[in-house]
């Protein structure tokens, strides 16, 4: 018998990596602008930050993204009334005509895009070596202890997003209703329940929750809701809500406008010290030192 061959098709393919970023910007930052021959996207993590694009402005806010075509002169500002945002920068050459469609657009993201570009970022920073937060630094090193395949999984991640987003620039156009799999996605009900649980948290940032009330709340018991924060973000719903009270702080830090024991107050910790012991343990050094490297960065020195 013979078997014939069938080489897969690329629809689209990013051929090189340029620059991997994920930056914690204060308020007042300003990045002049610049140009280059390749694709660029800008994701808002969080936060809220001004973007320019040739001719055009936008005001960005949480899950928003923008594709910088290439030779478009673009910029970037964090305004005083901004929430400090953290973005993901990825800039990348890709010749491949689907492209086209995200040209000019400001999209949002969904959850299953969103998960695709998270899983992009993770890979990357186990792939390349810091710094990702210089906006001046675009030489990526790889890093000696990568695992198997890191550099791989990432490409082929970013690039199921921007299928993803094609696809999607495509169905809304088109005019027709999304398919069956997307619907069902977004009504799932563990996706639902997280997001109410994260939404709540963020909302009660002040208080001290335990697991127990949050079982109450949304009438789930212990094991399920561990089990759910676990397939969806690798962590316990406790540990996440901590990770969301100091991802706070170091916003609060970056606006300026508060010392660090009305910081440690206003996220309900019992004491500056233990603010402080949490505080280092997550982000490798003290909430003062943070606040120094701030400075440092925003020229405040």
């Amino acid at each position: 018998m013979e078997f014939v061959r069938t080489a897969l098709a690329d629809s689209l393919k990013v051929d090189k990596l340029i620059s991997f970023h994920y930056f914690e910007y204060a308020n007042g930052f300003i990045f002049e602008g610049e140009r280059h021959d390749f694709w660029e996207l800008l994701y808002v993590d969080r936060g809220t930050v001004e973007v320019r694009a040739d001719d055009r402005t936008y005001e960005l806010k949480q899950g928003h993204m923008i594709f910088h075509k290439p030779d478009e002169f673009h910029t970037v500002q964090v305004k005083p009334h901004h929430k400090p945002p953290h973005l993901v920068v990825l800039s990348f050459e890709c010749d491949s005509s689907g492209m086209d469609a995200l040209r000019d657009l400001v999209l949002t993201l969904s959850d299953a895009d969103r998960q695709w570009l998270s899983l992009a970022v993770q890979e990357g920073f186990r792939a390349f070596s810091p710094p990702f937060d210089d906006p001046s630094e675009h030489r990526l090193v790889r890093r000696p202890d990568a695992p198997f395949g890191s550099e791989q999984l990432m490409r082929s991640h970013l690039e199921i997003l921007l299928i993803s987003l094609v696809r999607a620039v495509s169905v809304a156009e088109s005019g027709k209703p999304p398919g069956k799999l997307t619907t069902e996605f977004k009504a799932n009900f563990e996706q639902e329940l997280s997001e109410r649980i994260v939404a709540y948290l963020k909302e009660h940032l002040s208080e001290p929750l335990t697991l127990e009330q949050l079982c109450t709340q949304f009438h789930v018991g212990k094991s399920r809701l561990k089990q759910i924060f676990h397939d969806r973000f690798r962590c316990g719903v406790m540990e996440y809500y901590r990770a969301l009270k100091l991802e706070e702080a170091k916003s609060l830090i970056r606006e300026h406008k508060y010392n660090l024991t009305e910081i440690s107050a206003k996220l309900g910790y019992a004491s500056i010290h233990y603010f402080s012991r949490e505080f280092k343990k997550n982000a490798g050094m003290s909430p003062s030192e943070y606040a120094k490297t701030v400075k440092m960065k925003s020229g405040m020195y």
